[in-house]
């Protein structure tokens, strides 16, 4: 089986810096790429159920333009599907990765991206989708149930491509921490770039010491790395550091810091990854 860059795509502004994410990391990681839709009926049958409205005399009638309307918009979807697999898989060929497919599936995005992990080298998604684009400060409907169930690293996205250029690891020394720290260093994805590794809390000599630990193994990896302990709330602190110095991509742990040890269950993560302003590399 081919291990591959999934990038998950949809109708939402966040498809076209999917994809871009997607090529950028499966050019880096030398892998092939799958751009997947997955159709769900809730989402895409907008005809409501009137069947309890209907009068006796009329009611199979009704009953059956109904049913010809859902199947209608059914093959819509299917067919705007297929546009926009097609547009994404020409997009990648074009900017050149070499082996691009495409999945056009029925179900759940959750169980589909689940189902699809086994081929799966690194999931790419929006930081929202369709039905939730315009919701600005907050995840996406089914950003939190994917990063939950699928035991597989995800780039959620922002809106507009910006090629990673500086990278920044938030880290905090826990054994979680540690496992994300030696997925970076010894991925090819970032190879090359500079990193930031940052810690929100006091700056006293055991953080010091476990930054410098830390700093070690990405520099004995070849990472350029500079250092920083910022005291303050992870959420703001961690953000506000990101800004101030152009980090293109954060780097967290799905279990990252101490202050929360489930994630997404704490409101600590939820609210650094709603409000992030770049896009954020979550490992597993």
């Amino acid at each position: 089986m081919t291990i591959k860059v999934l990038a998950c795509i949809d109708a939402s502004p966040y498809t076209e810096a999917v994809c871009d994410y997607a090529v950028w990391a499966a050019k880096r990681l030398s892998v092939a790429m799958t751009v997947v839709h997955v159709l769900d009926k809730a989402q895409h049958t907008h005809t409501p159920d009137l069947s309890g409205s209907i009068g006796l005399g009329s009611q199979e009638v009704l009953l059956q333009q109904l049913a010809e309307l859902d199947e209608k918009h059914s093959k819509l979807a299917m067919e705007r599907g297929r546009l926009m697999l097609d547009a994404a898989k020409s997009r990648a060929e074009q900017a050149g990765v070499a082996e691009v497919d495409e999945r056009l599936r029925h179900g759940t995005l959750v169980d589909t991206l689940v189902e699809l992990q086994p081929e799966t080298r690194l999931l790419v998604m929006g930081k929202r989708g369709y039905s939730s684009a315009e919701a600005h400060g907050h995840l996406g409907l089914h950003v939190e149930q994917v990063i939950r169930s699928v035991q597989k690293p995800i780039l959620l996205t922002q809106q507009r491509y910006k090629e990673p250029q500086r990278i920044m690891l938030a880290y905090d020394g826990s054994a979680t921490a540690l496992k994300g720290l030696e997925m970076l260093a010894s991925s090819p994805m970032c190879k090359g770039l500079p990193v930031h590794l940052v810690m929100a809390g006091a700056n006293v000599e055991a953080a010091q010491q476990q930054m410098a630990k830390a700093a070690q193994i990405l520099r004995n990896a070849g990472f350029e790395t500079k250092v920083a302990i910022v005291s303050g709330e992870p959420e703001e602190v961690l953000n506000q550091y990101q800004q101030e110095h152009h980090i293109d991509l954060m780097v967290m742990g799905a279990y990252g810091h101490s202050r929360i040890r489930q994630f997404i269950v704490g409101s600590t993560t939820t609210a650094m990854m709603s409000r992030a302003k770049c896009s954020l590399l979550i490992l597993r």
